[in-house]
């Protein structure tokens, strides 16, 4: 990352606070209100920061703004120089920023609230705020949390991916469908008919299926409740882990297990780099609460 030309002259705590909550936000207005500044406040802070460093560290491209590559780099450490700060300044009270932890679906599975109730417990300072995010990463490599519960395998560069065990996979029928009255389905009973695929953050392709033969047709969605959706619409069946029959039971949808389909990993990643300092406790906690279930 370069750097301005003024050295460390001209940039205070005041501009790593404004990039923080706009990180946070994902929007100037509200990273405004939260910091009790106007809107162009925030907005000439974020640009002298950028002008300093002379990278952009937001994308401004779209209405939800996104951290760039370069944003994401320099948040955590943005993060740790504000906690350092505050820490020195006000040592009998230190300041504990939020450990975000995304998903795009299903969270941790039958683990989800075993962990929450858990870290509450431990580390009462440090809240663990559980962020669902319709994205491949859930929001990860856009630099939107520390960690995140992701399922499958994750080629994002950049990334360190911890697996914490394997799920079996379920079909998703429409609940009032023949395929309904099956206890148990193979890859071949769906292949009669269309598939839905969720595209942003689901794990499910074609590749799940044999060459010769795969569905029929597929649909495509965007998130989540979209693929319920369709699912219950009758437009097809899905395919996922088996926790999302606990995490998104809906009227229009049973689940079934599939007898061939291979287990779906469960991995708990993060950024490479030095990120948010109580990350290495979130790891050790994930890995006894999935020890104490087994």
């Amino acid at each position: 990352m370069s750097t301005g030309q003024g050295g460390g002259r001209g940039i205070e705590v005041r501009h790593l606070r404004a990039f923080l909550a706009i990180a946070d936000e994902g929007n100037v207005t509200r990273a405004a209100g939260r910091l009790r500044l106007t809107q162009p406040v925030v907005s000439r802070t974020l640009a002298a920061l950028e002008r300093h460093l002379g990278v952009r560290l937001v994308d401004r491209s779209t209405h939800h703004l996104a951290l760039t590559a370069e944003g994401v780099l320099f948040r955590d450490k943005a993060a740790a120089a504000v906690g350092a700060f505050d820490e020195a300044v006000d040592p009998g009270r230190p300041r504990h920023r939020p450990l975000r932890l995304g998903h795009a679906w299903s969270a941790f599975g039958p683990y989800t609230t075993p962990l929450l109730r858990t870290w509450q417990e431990r580390d009462p300072a440090t809240p663990l705020e559980l962020r669902r995010i319709d994205d491949r990463t859930a929001g990860l490599t856009r630099g939107e949390v520390d960690a995140a519960l992701l399922r499958g395998p994750v080629d994002a560069p950049g990334l360190v991916a911890e697996v914490l065990f394997t799920e079996a996979r379920v079909a998703a029928v429409t609940a009032d469908g023949p395929l309904a009255a099956h206890g148990s389905l193979t890859l071949a009973d769906l292949a009669g008919d269309a598939v839905v695929l969720n595209s942003v953050s689901g794990t499910t392709t074609l590749d799940l299926w044999p060459r010769d033969a795969r569905p029929v047709a597929t649909v495509t969605v965007a998130n989540t409740d979209d693929w319920l959706a369709a699912i219950a619409a009758g437009r097809g069946a899905g395919v996922s882990g088996a926790s999302t029959a606990d995490m998104h039971p809906h009227a229009g949808v049973a689940y079934r297990l599939l007898d061939d389909a291979p287990p779906l990993p469960v991995l708990l990643a993060r950024r490479d780099g030095p990120g948010h300092p109580a990350l290495p406790r979130l790891f050790a906690l994930a890995r006894e609460i999935v020890e104490r279930g087994r």
